[in-house]
């Protein structure tokens, strides 16, 4: 049989802390959430009481249960937190908004994406949050239903286009079309396309014309459709530019795929990456297979991390404020948590950034 030690002391509560210092209940409460409500001599005499009784403050699911609100911010990515971490271009964007909502008492609160291209729809139904930021997430990704279910205010970095939601994104077709006008300007006329995921289903491979016509992802179509576009109207049909797909914006995914375009015959003199990271691994495959970056090769990304301009050679690249687009989407979730409705999406610009790595075609 179990005895309890009655003689034990019982857990130190709110009710303890006022009973020990004289005052309310809602004194003590006001120490903790509404400091500004007290002297500064009352405030630490009963926060130096709490300390002294073991005490360590309101419990913050209770909290929320009482009030309805948990003050986090849900962020939900398309694939696993592992590119929360290796991406810096998403770093930056992560930590823009996180700077903004830590300023305001607000918690982030990250959500891994799986193979459907977002969270699973329960964790995003069981997740304390008062407003979902969405990260590029596919038009049909399951979450945005949870998110829906729920009543969320909802804020868009990128993708999907949604009614009743914030949005915050970069002018990505005009982007990608100011890469391909310039490698165009300097001679080219064989292209390799490499991107990211045009679809939730993590393949990586060559892309077929089927493939093509159906993109889920909103800012994989643009970026895409700004390179074809560009370089049909230059008389570069789309059907002869060999296009693969990398299922994650990673440099070992883009070395891989670089290595298969720069072997097609007849070899492209100019490769166009999606994103930073493949243009890296781009850089690499072009150094595996002895070619020299930008006599045979002319390589431009998409992003301008601050690595591109150490690469080596110095990365060709379309820039877009990331830290800036971070903080938009901070500033949207705090508007939507006051009560504000969505506003007009902020699109933000971009630019090319020439360096080392294109030439003219030689």
């Amino acid at each position: 049989m179990l005895f309890v030690n009655s003689d034990r002391r019982r857990r130190p509560t709110l009710d303890t802390v006022a009973a020990a210092v004289g005052v309310s209940r809602a004194t003590v409460s006001n120490a903790y959430n509404r400091p500004d409500q007290l002297s500064s001599s009352l405030r630490e005499r009963i926060l130096e009481t709490a300390r002294s009784l073991g005490y360590a403050g309101p419990d913050p699911v209770a909290r929320s249960l009482a009030t309805r609100s948990s003050a986090a911010v849900g962020f939900m990515l398309p694939e696993g937190l592992r590119g929360a971490f290796t991406d810096p271009a998403l770093s930056i964007v992560l930590d823009g908004l996180a700077s903004t909502v830590d300023g305001h008492d607000h918690s982030l609160v990250l959500m891994p994406g799986d193979s459907t291209g977002g969270p699973r729809p329960s964790i995003v139904t069981r997740a304390q949050a008062d407003v979902m930021v969405a990260y590029s997430l596919p038009d049909s990704a399951p979450a945005l239903d949870a998110v829906a279910a729920r009543g969320l205010p909802l804020v868009v970095i990128d993708q999907p286009v949604l009614p009743d939601s914030a949005r915050v994104e970069v002018q990505d077709y005009q982007g990608t079309s100011l890469a391909a006008a310039h490698l165009l300007s300097l001679g080219h006329t064989r292209f390799g396309v490499l991107m990211f995921a045009l679809h939730p289903d993590g393949v990586s491979g060559p892309v077929s014309a089927d493939r093509r016509s159906a993109v889920p992802f909103r800012v994989s179509r643009d970026r895409l459709g700004g390179y074809l576009d560009t370089l049909e109207k230059a008389g570069v049909q789309p059907d002869n530019v060999p296009v693969w797909e990398a299922r994650g914006s990673d440099r070992e995914l883009g070395r891989l795929g670089a290595r298969w375009l720069l072997t097609r015959t007849p070899r492209p003199s100019a490769l166009l990456c999606a994103s930073d990271q493949l243009a890296f691994g781009a850089l690499r495959a072009a150094r595996d297979l002895g070619l020299s970056v930008p006599a045979d090769v002319s390589i431009a990304g998409f992003d301008d991390v601050p690595e591109a301009a150490y690469s080596d050679p110095p990365l060709t690249t379309v820039r877009q404020p990331l830290a800036d687009k971070g903080r938009r989407a901070g500033e949207l979730a705090l508007k939507l948590l006051a009560g504000a409705r969505p506003p007009r999406p902020t699109r933000l610009d971009v630019s090319l950034v020439e360096r080392a790595s294109t030439a003219p075609r030689m």
